[in-house]
């Protein structure tokens, strides 16, 4: 009896040992464990934290993204408008270029008409020197051959209307001068001293008339009166056919 009762107690000794010996063992990976909790915890939290930043950046690498697609199309644009004006300006330039030229030209049309005028007055005033003789009153102005001449030799007085027999030669030269040049015309001024204006038409309507009777036709003349300015007397201009000239250059200009 007293062996079983041994025995019992030994068992029990051996059962509580084994017990406190796995509750130690069981403590002890507790311990274990929820070290290794805390460290998994720990970086779990670590990985939010990481998480979190990594979102806040991918957000602002978006927005930058964004940012440099919107300032992209932005250049892009800018680039296809500065290309559209430049291509407009050279265009814009050329045309200019183009209406420059052609202004040169007209000029040089016109120039070149004038400078031919000019030396056709030169001629006349060659001639009409050799024709009237060196003492006569002639000039050029304007590209216009100016021979003038006192009432009383060509009329006889200020107020005849009539050429005289002595003025008669005179005349005949002009009407040689206009014949060797047909291109030119003649205008015949008669001047005033006094604002009467009848006197000086009649004048220069005489020599127009004398001029036709040289077959000097009457479209290449133009006689009038005018107001002198304190001078009087009858002043011839030969000059272009004013309307030919013009004709001449808006030719030229279309050309």
């Amino acid at each position: 009896m007293k062996i079983k009762l041994l025995f019992v107690l030994l068992l029990g000794s051996s059962i509580t040992a084994l017990q406190a010996q796995k509750k130690s063992e069981l403590i002890s990976e507790i311990a274990t464990l929820k070290m290794q909790l805390d460290s998994v915890s720990s970086e779990v939290t670590d990985a939010r934290k990481k998480e979190k930043v990594a979102q806040t950046e991918s957000v602002s690498y978006k927005s930058q993204v964004t940012e440099l697609q919107d300032a992209n199309r932005t250049l892009m644009k800018s680039l296809t408008s500065f290309t559209e004006v430049s291509t407009k300006n050279s265009s814009n330039f050329n045309m200019a270029m183009e209406s420059l030229n052609d202004k040169e030209q007209q000029l040089k049309a016109i120039n070149d008409a004038i400078a031919s005028n000019d030396s056709i007055a030169l001629v006349v005033l060659t001639n009409a020197k050799q024709t009237l003789g060196e003492n006569a009153k002639i000039g050029v102005s304007n590209g216009m051959v100016i021979i003038s001449s006192g009432l009383s030799a060509l009329f006889g007085s200020d107020t005849g209307s009539t050429i005289s027999v002595e003025a008669e030669p005179w005349v005949q030269k002009i009407g040689q001068i206009l014949t060797a040049n047909p291109n030119m015309a003649i205008t015949i001024e008669g001047l005033s001293m006094t604002g009467d204006l009848d006197i000086p038409a009649q004048q220069a309507k005489a020599i127009s008339n004398a001029l036709q009777r040289l077959e000097i036709p009457a479209d290449r003349i133009t006689a009038s009166g005018k107001d002198g300015n304190l001078k009087e007397g009858i002043v011839l201009k030969i000059h272009p056919k004013f309307d030919e000239f013009y004709m001449m250059v808006k030719e030229q200009l279309k050309q």
